[in-house]
């Protein structure tokens, strides 16, 4: 039976989350503060998060961000009322796997669970598929398996980090733009500050670069975006 954890601090509606995910057949807990969800995963494994961002106390972001950091990487779907593409994506940027922005269906929400639960089955269960492996200068990337291998260190890898990972590779030698990234990636079509996109570029040279200072794979191309090369140096 799969656990899954709601943080939430509107009684009702975390109650009318409780009582319909355990009617699917899930085994549910519910917690109203960001300190509470943080106790709450320091005492047993959960299978998803359901994270509201506004929180008394430690608000979502904050809370995503320190399981991220402590290496905890449940896959957790963020509750916002806010519908505006910079606090989704800050979201996504502090490690989140997805987002639903408020008022919202049920049937989405449980599709959406249903979607995250998908994909960690896959990454236990996976046996990598050449197409899902990519090898460049001593890294390893399984994107099916939501990892990163340089030499003995291996990183796990966020959804939003693997996928925008596979695009700048898709596009290998050539010059993306942030605009195109987010439309392609986020599927984030409206007005939005490109810049918010930095965040992952930051974390993904962390994994990827022996110097993040001075990067040779994941470059920056001034007034457009980024290229990727798998050997330094190489032209688009």
């Amino acid at each position: 039976m799969s656990r899954i954890l709601i943080v939430e601090d509107e009684q009702h509606l975390a109650q009318g989350l409780r009582f319909n995910l355990e009617a699917e057949g899930y085994e549910v807990q519910v917690v109203d503060t960001g300190e509470a969800a943080l106790d709450a995963l320091a005492a047993s494994a959960f299978d998803v998060m359901v994270l509201d961002i506004m929180l008394p106390g430690k608000d979502g972001f904050s809370v995503i961000t320190e399981l991220r950091q402590a290496g905890n990487f449940v896959p957790t779907l963020m509750l916002t009322a806010r519908s505006h593409s910079g606090d989704v994506l800050r979201g996504l940027a502090a490690g989140a796997d997805d987002y639903l922005t408020k008022p919202f269906e049920l049937a989405i929400l449980t599709a959406r669970i249903r979607g995250l639960l998908r994909r960690r089955e896959w990454m236990r269960a996976a046996v990598a598929d050449p197409k899902e492996v990519y090898e460049f200068s001593d890294r390893r990337v399984q994107f099916d398996q939501l990892e990163l291998r340089a030499g003995e260190r291996i990183f796990p890898l966020t959804v939003m980090e693997a996928k925008l990972l596979r695009r700048l590779v898709a596009h290998e030698g050539k010059p993306v733009s942030r605009k195109d990234l987010l439309q392609e990636v986020w599927g984030l079509h409206e007005d939005t500050d490109t810049r918010a996109i930095d965040n992952f570029i930051v974390r993904l040279r962390r994994y990827i670069e022996e110097d993040p200072t001075r990067p040779r794979h994941l470059l920056t191309v001034r007034g457009v975006g980024y290229r990727f090369v798998a050997e330094p140096g190489k032209k688009g």
